[in-house]
């Protein structure tokens, strides 16, 4: 073998693994501390999330296309009625990557937040995935639950090919009654 063959394929090797350390550290992960992004509320307003760093969090992050695929978490979060006082569930919409104009997604958060009365944010610059290092979002729906202590208990990427289950909802809310009850 020659010197020229060993030497290009070390070089390979090396290159592949300073890419997949990158990868691997500009991905959240369970342990991560986070900050309270810049987002915007309905009406285009500067907005952070409410509560940060005084209650449980249970952010759901989606671009417009699979909004929906949060669905069945968020059914069974509202389901436990957890206190107000401990717990904030809250959806971002992720306006970056949607192909629905801003205007049209932001008159669709309205409607929502009136009629399930809730917490919507929107993100038109991504500056919650950067913030928190969630990576590409594009296409699926990105569920955290942040502790108290702002740091990631949970997290879960949803996409078509990969719904909630009833397992990891039943893990989901194992862990918050643990971290709510504390």
């Amino acid at each position: 073998m020659s010197r020229s063959f060993l030497w290009k394929s070390l070089v390979v090797v090396v290159c592949a693994v300073i890419a997949l350390g990158l990868g691997s550290a500009n991905a959240a992960s369970v342990g991560q501390d986070v900050t309270n992004p810049q987002l915007r509320d309905a009406e285009d307003n500067p907005a952070t999330v409410p509560d940060f760093g005084t209650h449980v969090l249970a952010v759901t992050y989606a671009d417009t296309s699979v909004s929906d695929l949060g669905d069945p978490m968020n059914d069974a979060m509202k389901a436990k009625k957890y206190p107000k006082d401990k717990y904030r569930g809250i959806g971002v919409a992720n306006m970056k990557d949607s192909t629905a104009p801003n205007f049209i997604i932001r008159k669709v958060v309205k409607g929502k937040i009136e009629k399930y009365k809730s917490t919507i944010l929107t993100d038109p610059d991504l500056s919650l995935a950067k913030t928190w290092n969630l990576g590409a979002c594009k296409g699926k729906s990105v569920f955290v639950v942040v502790g108290k202590d702002k740091k990631i208990k949970y997290i879960r990427y949803t996409d078509k090919s990969n719904p909630w289950n009833k397992a990891e909802i039943d893990k989901v809310l194992a862990l918050m009654d643990g971290l709510i009850l504390k």
